[in-house]
């Protein structure tokens, strides 16, 4: 696996790590009216079981998103998240494997399309990141907290706004 990829990884987690362990229990449950009252509970929860299926159909070569558990206890529980966010980065770097992605689309049999396992780690960390913009909208809403300008922007957005400013 690319050494970017999982640094990229690292950063990512780090910097929302940073920011729920900032947050208190009341601001990672509360309702945000920006976010179609979802919480920075629920958005965590999901940037994280995302991962867990990913790891969870590894040895199987089959991974469905569709199935995650939406586990209550992620969304309600910021120290719990972290400790999950701390179990993927340390299980990120493994050998690139063929994977089959199951897609449900609403019918009974769901559609496969193949990928692998660097493809699924790029596609997640995009997704984290889309995630994280929507946490900021909500961390902007409900708390005083700053977050670094780096917090939910792609990197290949930073790198533009860099070349801009020159």
């Amino acid at each position: 696996m690319s050494m970017n990829t999982r640094l990229s990884i690292q950063s990512v987690f780090a910097e929302l790590e940073d920011v729920l362990l900032r947050l208190d229990d009341r601001q990672y449950t509360m309702p945000s009216a920006h976010v179609f009252n979802a919480t920075i509970g629920q958005h965590t929860r999901h940037i994280i079981e995302l991962f867990q299926c990913l790891y969870d159909g590894y040895d199987s070569g089959i991974v469905c998103y569709d199935r995650r558990k939406r586990d209550k206890a992620i969304e309600t529980d910021r120290h719990l998240a972290v400790q999950y966010m701390r179990t993927i980065v340390v299980n990120v770097d493994r050998p690139d494997v063929a994977l089959s992605l199951e897609v449900a689309t609403g019918d009974e049999v769901p559609e496969v399309v193949s990928s692998n396992f660097l493809r699924e780690l790029l596609y997640n960390l995009e997704h984290t990141i889309h995630h994280m913009a929507l946490i900021r909208v909500a961390i902007n809403e409900l708390t005083d907290i700053v977050v670094p300008h780096t917090f939910g922007v792609a990197p290949s957005t930073i790198k533009y706004r860099e070349t801009c400013v020159q």
